[in-house]
């Protein structure tokens, strides 16, 4: 029998990663097959934003490097931590989406009748049909979290990066998400997503990166989420940083 293994989609080659020549992640080697669901995994500080934003080309490597294989910078759709997003800036859920269009409009480009048809099944998919006019201001966690999920389905992009999507949403916000995500993956799309809910990860992610400022352990979920590794992810980051949360059990 003939097993098919999927090419990568992204590869890791000795890479480290910091801020200022201070190192955030340490000598990471490894490959992420195209179509791949996997979550990264790891204490606060363990340096997986770090990591993310290398891999969408924010952030130049120390040392090593990242390689994108058979796919661009364009060809990936990134979800920054929420914190990121500043709520104060003055746009509507409508326009906020839309911006997902950009790669195919430009900057300046305008929009045809089926772009805007497309904007609108976006935001039907996420829930949020009647809150078009809506500042951004104005949304809870979960609906801020369900525009920005309708930004990347108009994205359309081959290579998924989410840094804690789920994080401080309700629990119907956050199924609602995990079903987009599975969606996107049953659609062949390399998805990576940095989370803190190992029971989530556990129950959602085949593959898991377990890293703290080096990478622990690297494979399938349950081979990766074991007491051990957790427990030596979480004395390597405390040797880092003492205030570094734990990883839950």
């Amino acid at each position: 029998m003939t097993v098919h293994v999927a090419a990568p989609q992204l590869q890791f080659r000795n890479l480290t990663l910091g801020y200022d020549r201070h190192p955030a992640v340490h000598h990471l080697s490894g490959e992420v097959p195209s179509g791949a669901l996997l979550a990264v995994v790891g204490p606060n500080g363990a340096g997986k934003s770090t990591l993310f934003k290398s891999i969408v080309g924010a952030l130049k490597p120390l040392a090593g490097q990242v390689d994108l294989l058979g796919v661009s910078q364009k060809d990936i759709a990134y979800l920054p931590q929420a914190a990121e997003i500043d709520r104060t800036f003055p746009i509507n859920v409508y326009d906020l989406v839309a911006m997902g269009l950009w790669r195919k409009t430009g900057l300046w480009g305008g929009f045809s009748k089926a772009d805007h048809a497309k904007i609108h099944e976006a935001i039907a998919a996420v829930g949020l049909t009647g809150f078009e006019r809506r500042a951004i201001g104005t949304l809870s966690g979960g609906q801020m979290q369900r525009m920005l999920f309708a930004r990347l389905l108009l994205q359309d992009a081959k290579l998924v990066v989410l840094d804690e999507p789920f994080n401080a949403i309700d629990a119907k916000s956050c199924a609602d998400l995990v079903a987009l995500v599975q969606g996107w993956h049953k659609e062949g799309r390399t998805i990576l997503a940095a989370l803190h809910d190992l029971e989530l990860v556990r129950a959602t992610f085949p593959q898991t990166l377990l890293l703290a400022r080096e990478p622990v352990a690297w494979g399938d979920t349950p081979s990766v989420l074991t007491a051990e590794n957790l427990k030596k992810a979480r004395q390597m980051c405390e040797a880092f940083d003492e205030q570094a949360a734990a990883c839950a059990a």
